[in-house]
């Protein structure tokens, strides 16, 4: 009776923590695909979960922060899925290669020409954005995610530090450093690029060359060590098989 107490209270508590846990994964999250540095360029995905067993999730809406616009918003094709791009004009133009814009993505909607993310999968909507500011360490995206029973979660809960995590987060994407080289995405010097890439090549050859190099050595000198030591183990079984018949 006690034993199965324990098991039952055992259980219980695994339950708890799982359903306290959930929330912590459904959530919808944006990471980049590499780094994302200030001041540069990068690919970054919005992750949604279907956390729900009676509903897939049919729309997605991300909401493109105003006092960080982005001058560049591309986002990819995703199968199954219809994509819309919303711009609005700023209230102060931006400057990207020379030339003044003065409007911005202020919001993207994926709309499921299907069934949208059924229970137990999840989908990414790649987007790529730049320049990313230069004088903020996150952005923040709020996002909509919308069920097959009209249900709507609002992500949209910006997450302060040293607090604890809010019931609907919205997404945040950490800045990293800008590279110290000052180059930010792709360079405008594609020959430099060429050819450092090719002397990246060169070195990366070499240093292969000389770890098979070594990595053939190794082999053949514990082979060498193998073939003495089998021969030194069959010489004593040798001798030990006379000392025995010999007695």
């Amino acid at each position: 009776m006690k034993a199965s107490r324990i098991a039952a209270a055992g259980a219980a508590a695994g339950l708890t923590v799982l359903a306290l846990s959930a929330p912590a994964f459904a959530h919808v999250t944006v990471q980049p695909e590499g780094t994302a540095a200030k001041g540069g360029y990068a690919v970054v995905n919005f992750k949604v979960p279907n956390e729900r067993d009676d509903a897939s999730t049919t729309k997605l809406e991300v909401t493109f922060p105003t006092d960080h616009p982005l001058a560049s918003v591309m986002p990819e094709p995703v199968p199954g899925w219809k994509t819309e791009v919303t711009k609005s004009k700023l209230d102060k133009p931006l400057e990207m290669h020379g030339k003044k814009i003065s409007e911005a993505v202020t919001k993207v909607t994926w709309t499921a020409e299907g069934d949208g993310i059924k229970t137990g999968f999840f989908q990414k909507f790649p987007v790529s954005i730049g320049t990313l500011p230069e004088n903020t360490d996150q952005l923040v995206f709020k996002a909509l995610q919308t069920y097959s029973d009209k249900d709507v979660v609002r992500w949209i809960e910006v997450p302060q530090k040293g607090q604890d995590e809010p019931d609907n987060p919205a997404p945040v994407l950490e800045l990293s450093a800008a590279s110290e080289d000052g180059h930010h995405g792709a360079s405008g010097d594609d020959t430099s690029d060429a050819k450092s890439a090719e002397n990246a090549s060169a070195e990366t050859a070499a240093a292969d060359s000389g770890s098979s190099d070594g990595t053939d050595t190794t082999a053949r000198v514990l082979g060498v060590v193998g073939i003495v030591v089998g021969a030194a183990g069959v010489a004593y079984g040798v001798l030990a098989g006379r000392r025995r018949t010999d007695a």
